[in-house]
């Protein structure tokens, strides 16, 4: 047996998780989701944590799904919503954690895994890594209710044209358009989201909780239920022969013939 495909570890009081499969562009097999899970798990437990990093290995933070595999977590053959939600429920285990979390986003980072930095409350990218939603290239609806998250965090202008055009975008215009607070050389990433997360453990506890409470609350952020109603429309969009013409063009490397159908 190698390594989990998800480690777990904290000193100092600061938790950090790391996608641990760079050969696979830490990319979202069930192998890794069910890694993922049984890792947020163990930060949620730990009490003594006042910060969780979250980082990938290798060259990507994550690749999102893998498009050699299914991209629903089902044996039914079909696409649903409930396997769609399915897919993506590992990683909204994120909003179960109570005290602040920092995606330290060290290399590309795309779809779901694009998703999965959105549900952090600080990302620090690597600003020549490339970033985005490529769903519209796919031919299917966005999941983890990035459709929710991304124009709350940017406008919804910036959002509707990283969704509607799946263009991926480098760190420094990351930066420019307010996604991320930080941008850094690739070996500067994690430091620098250390270096935030160590301030942050050095605040008084209990006051950084209820203010990161605070601030969900107030914005209404509803998140899973987002999820839960993309879901359900990428079930939708995952049937047509545009989403099966968008995942062959992507493994064949060749631009897409959508047809609308």
């Amino acid at each position: 047996m190698g390594e989990r495909a998800v480690l777990y570890e904290a000193a100092d009081r600061i938790g950090m998780i790391t996608l641990n499969r760079p050969d696979h562009r830490n990319a979202m097999t069930p192998e890794l989701l069910d890694a993922f899970s049984e890792a947020i798990g163990e930060a949620r437990n730990d009490q003594e944590i006042r910060c969780l990093v979250i980082t990938g290995k290798g060259r990507c933070f994550s690749a999102g799904a893998d498009l050699r595999s299914s991209m629903q977590r089902s044996d039914l053959g079909k696409p649903s919503r409930d396997a769609s939600f399915a897919m993506y429920e590992p990683f909204l285990r994120v909003l179960d954690i109570e005290v602040p979390v920092i995606a330290a986003m060290n290399g590309h980072t795309v779809g779901g895994g694009f998703g999965l930095t959105l549900l952090a409350d600080i990302r620090v990218a690597n600003v020549d890594a490339k970033y985005g939603v490529n769903f519209a290239r796919l031919g299917i609806h966005s999941g983890l209710g990035i459709s929710y998250l991304l124009p709350r965090l940017v406008g919804a202008a910036y959002a509707s044209e990283l969704l509607f055009t799946g263009k991926l975008i480098r760190g420094d215009e990351a930066l420019r358009i307010g996604l991320v607070t930080h941008t850094e050389e690739a070996d500067e990433v994690l430091p620098t989201a250390m270096g935030l997360a160590r301030a942050i453990a050095g605040s008084a506890p209990m006051a950084v909780q209820q203010m990161k409470a605070s601030i969900r609350r107030g914005l209404r952020w509803e998140i899973r239920e987002a999820a839960l109603e993309e879901a359900g429309l990428q079930a939708e969009s995952l049937a047509t022969d545009d989403a099966k013409e968008g995942v062959s063009a992507i493994l064949q490397k060749r631009e897409p013939e959508f047809t609308g159908r």
